[in-house]
């Protein structure tokens, strides 16, 4: 099974997610957290990626 939830910031994707992973038991990715982690690891994505994120930008 394939799912992907769209959404604006705050508007819960992640929560619901989680919920279905849980009651599906299924694996649950997050491009999101991918990202955070890159950037927090100073990866070449992360650095890139976090170009972005300072300007609020969206590709």
């Amino acid at each position: 099974m394939r799912l992907v939830i769209l959404g604006g910031a705050g508007a819960g994707k992640g929560t619901q997610a989680q919920r279905l992973s849980s009651y599906l038991n299924v694996p649950s990715i997050s491009t999101g957290d991918i990202l955070r982690g890159a950037i927090a690891s100073g990866t070449q994505l992360g650095i890139q990626a976090q170009a972005y994120v300072e300007k609020g930008l969206r590709q």
